[in-house]
């Protein structure tokens, strides 16, 4: 079990700007790469994904852990790989909620996909073609920018949109913006 440390902005900004290379060959460098997304993925309280450039790893990978909505609450499954993932087609985007392991504690609505159609490799090098809607959608795109070198501060396009989530004295949760003084 090897459980990295995940890069935070703005401390190490140039690092989660890299662009990834793709993925030539599955070879133990890339296997171990898997296990160390899926290992600090796991040991993340509140992530729900994680691309290689968090670990400062530059090759085209990603951890998600897929969701149902369950009871009206959405509930993330076990990690599932996607190596040198591709965009085929997005379409139906709407404003949603959105957050960073690399940007604890803030969140902020971005414009996503909720229909999103992808292509690449899984853990064992088989291709795959797959649809996602919903939260899976806004879920893989978020990672996929990560590829790119795009974080979800650039998709905010008001600073209003930006907030953390805060607990009050009864546990309540409640967003409360982002002050700049």
């Amino acid at each position: 079990m090897a459980i990295r440390e995940i890069l935070i902005y703005p401390q190490r900004k140039h690092e989660l700007r890299k662009k990834s290379e793709p993925v030539i060959k599955l070879d133990k460098k890339v296997h171990a790469l898997i296990q160390d997304l899926k290992d600090t993925l796991n040991a993340s309280v509140e992530g729900v994904g994680l691309a290689s450039p968090q670990i400062n790893r530059h090759h085209r990978v990603v951890a998600v852990r897929l969701g149902t909505e369950i009871d009206g609450e959405w509930q993330a499954g076990l990690p599932v790989v996607f190596i040198n993932p591709r965009i085929i087609e997005a379409k139906d985007e709407r404003k949603d909620f959105d957050g960073c392991l690399s940007f604890p504690r803030l969140y902020g609505e971005t414009v996503r996909p909720h229909c999103l159609f992808i292509e690449g490799m899984d853990e064992d090098g088989l291709p795959f073609k797959k649809i996602f809607t919903g939260v899976n959608a806004v879920l893989v795109h978020h990672e996929i920018d990560h590829l790119d070198g795009i974080l979800f501060i650039d998709r905010i396009s008001n600073i209003e949109d930006l907030y953390r989530i805060e607990e009050n004295e009864s546990g309540e949760k409640s967003r409360v913006p982002i002050t700049f003084a």
